[in-house]
């Protein structure tokens, strides 16, 4: 492996913690639609995007098809190898490590669904798909970088296929549909101007990341960013261990991911968050049930619990808050904690009867009350 293509491992980066668990949590469940992260530059978003493909184990894929089709699994599969399977052919399988497909900001709609060739099509009845950046990002991470400055169609299509998992391609009564699984990373600089609201929400998560402040952390990242140029391999090999226990620790998640379970009592918290928290719509909803599912699988938990439901609401809501004129969009951090407060409460149980508290001095009630509140 030549030092080029050795790439800084994930658990090395120095702080960023919730940037870190939001691509964990996508990795085990691709079906949180992807994490927006914001924040300046320099901050590891583009080396934590290629250090998690880097981190995820190997998949098998059919070698001869385009879009890199599982080769056991029919959702994940395209029509074409669908039929061969169907008729008793044995795919060819091999193996090869996750990839991160890059998307310029120029791209065009041509180049991001892929192309259909018409002329083909009327003269023979046969489809001739030319495959574009959604085939190539199939069962692997599609990294956006500045996805503020895409076109908002062009956004629009690659969240939309984010959701649905399948690109398809109409062109002059002629269409194709192909799998498209993949992780999205959508980075943005807020300097540089804001998603439309409507676009902000269709990505699951968002996290806002800044700078590290702490100067012995600043410190800690200037010296393994310099052990890692001098020496790659030795630097990769001393976070082997790490990587490797991470590395189970999502493939186990995955495994337990469909088992975990969501209490009637906890999906009652994850709506009163969100009416309290005023986010339109249901798409908040549906996202911390999946987020807090996710959290508990990653905790190794078969059920997810008030504190994953919290977890969940602080990577889910950020980006969906209402937000008025010349205000900076920011997660209200003491409201989601009242509205956590005022449920604890109304799980505890009831307090002793009237006839035991008639004999507590008033004081007492009181100083009673305020270590209840702290």
């Amino acid at each position: 492996m030549s030092c080029q293509s050795i790439v800084f491992p994930f658990t090395a980066i120095v702080g960023q913690e919730q940037m870190k668990k939001a691509l964990v949590l996508n990795a085990i469940n691709p079906g949180l639609s992807g994490v927006l992260i914001r924040g300046e530059k320099g901050t590891a978003k583009s080396t934590a995007a290629r250090a998690l493909a880097s981190l995820l184990p190997e998949i098998e894929v059919v070698a001869d098809c385009p879009f890199s089709c599982h080769p056991q699994r029919k959702e994940l599969m395209c029509e074409e190898c669908h039929h061969r399977k169907a008729h008793g052919e044995i795919l060819p399988v091999t193996k090869r490590k996750m990839r991160v497909v890059d998307l310029p900001v120029g791209a065009t709609e041509d180049r991001v669904v892929g192309t259909l060739d018409i002329e083909h099509a009327l003269k023979t009845g046969k489809k001739r798909f030319e495959p574009g950046v959604l085939a190539d990002a199939h069962r692997a991470i599609l990294y956006v970088d500045e996805v503020n400055l895409l076109d908002d169609h062009i956004v629009d299509v690659l969240l939309d296929s984010a959701a649905m998992g399948v690109n398809t391609i109409e062109r002059e009564g002629v269409s194709f549909s192909h799998p498209a699984h993949f992780i999205l990373i959508g980075t943005m600089n807020p300097e540089e101007g804001e998603l439309r609201p409507q676009l902000l929400d269709r990505f699951g998560l968002c996290v806002n990341i800044e700078g590290i402040d702490n100067p012995r952390s600043r410190v800690e990242v200037i010296k393994r960013r310099q052990s890692f140029e001098e020496d790659p391999v030795q630097f990769v090999a001393k976070w082997n261990e790490q990587e490797n226990a991470l590395r189970e620790l999502i493939v186990n998640a995955q495994d337990l991911l469909n088992r975990v379970v969501l209490s009637d009592e906890m999906l009652g918290l994850i709506a009163k968050i969100a009416v309290d928290m005023q986010v339109d719509g249901h798409r908040a909803d549906i996202f911390m049930m999946k987020t807090s599912r996710t959290i508990a699988a990653y905790h190794k938990r078969s059920e997810a619990t008030q504190g994953d439901v919290k977890e969940a609401a602080e990577l889910v809501l950020p980006h969906r808050m209402k937000k008025k004129p010349f205000q900076e969009r920011k997660m209200e951090q003491e409201q989601l904690n009242q509205i956590i407060q005022e449920h604890r409460k109304q799980k505890s149980p009831p307090q002793q009867s009237t006839s035991n508290q008639s004999h507590t001095p008033q004081g007492e009630d009181k100083e009673q009350d305020s270590k209840e509140d702290d």
